[in-house]
């Protein structure tokens, strides 16, 4: 079957010197892939292991003018082909309700950062993808977007709209661009500079093993599981890791969008009131 992860093809890739992305540019340059890496911090994209980006860019996604430079780029040195976006670039600060810029700022780069790489380089997208050498969106997502758990509304809400925006496009690309996939890409605990790992460190990493929690997953894990499901088809790449299972995760999905249906209160999975029957609701066998 055609696929996007093959030798000449193009990869665009936020937040690319660390974690999840650097894993992503990692791999695609493993396979004879031609990668941008795009990031806003010079000290990482510095620390990129020579052979893994053809091109590395300095940018900040909510800056819709470094967007049209990454789009000069990718003229200029791919000659406007473009076989794989992957924005993957987000960050997740905490939120409060006496602090709106906070709001701002995360909508500014963890939804906008989206869609303005979708905005100006979906045309490259669409007229580089064929059936037989087609072209994919990966779009980072969260949990934290769809169980929506409390403590930081700005992040949930940032990524709740990221996933409302990638099924929309799913959606307007299937008759437009079938042969362009959108994949919305969902970890789950991954050992990355976010969760406490050092930025650059991977699975490979000397010493890295002895200091990862044994709960998260690998940033290389992330990413073999996202190949997985887009050789498959799958719009939803819903990571487990070492503690959640995929079962777990569908039973904690199924029971935040039962809230509306049975006309229970609004997360209602961490009120007290309903503890007994979350316990008893995810003890069940599905």
């Amino acid at each position: 079957m055609p696929t996007v992860f093959r030798q000449g093809a193009t990869a665009v890739i936020t937040g690319g010197a660390s974690g999840i992305g650097l894993a992503l540019a990692k791999r695609c340059a493993a396979l004879g892939m031609r990668v941008l890496v795009a990031d806003k911090d010079p000290g990482l994209l510095a620390a990129i292991p020579e052979g893994v980006a053809a091109v590395s860019v300095q940018m900040d996604v909510a800056n819709p003018e470094d967007w049209v430079k990454i789009k000069e780029k990718v003229d200029s040195d791919f000659g406007g082909k473009l076989s794989l976006l992957a924005l993957n670039a987000g960050i997740g600060q905490k939120s409060s309700w006496s602090s709106p810029s906070e709001f701002h700022t995360t909508m500014s780069v963890n939804y906008f950062g989206v869609l303005h790489g979708i905005t100006t380089l979906l045309p490259l997208i669409k007229s580089s993808g064929n059936p037989t050498e087609p072209s994919a969106i990966v779009i980072r997502g969260s949990k934290q977007g769809i169980t929506n758990p409390p403590g930081n509304p700005a992040y949930n809400a940032s990524k709740a709209a990221v996933k409302s925006l990638a099924e929309h496009l799913s959606f307007d690309l299937r008759s437009s661009a079938p042969s362009v996939s959108v994949h919305l890409l969902v970890p789950g605990w991954t050992w990355t500079g976010l969760a406490g790992g050092k930025p650059g460190e991977g699975r490979d990493t000397e010493g890295a093993a002895e200091l990862k929690a044994s709960g998260a997953w690998w940033p290389e894990q992330v990413v073999e599981y996202l190949e997985k499901m887009m050789a498959e088809g799958q719009f939803w790449v819903l990571c487990p890791d070492e503690e959640v299972t995929e079962e777990m995760d569908r039973k904690r999905m199924l029971w935040g969008a039962n809230d509306a249906v049975e006309g229970r209160p609004p997360l209602s999975r961490w009120r007290e009131e309903y503890k007994g029957q979350v316990a008893e609701w995810m003890a069940q066998v599905m």
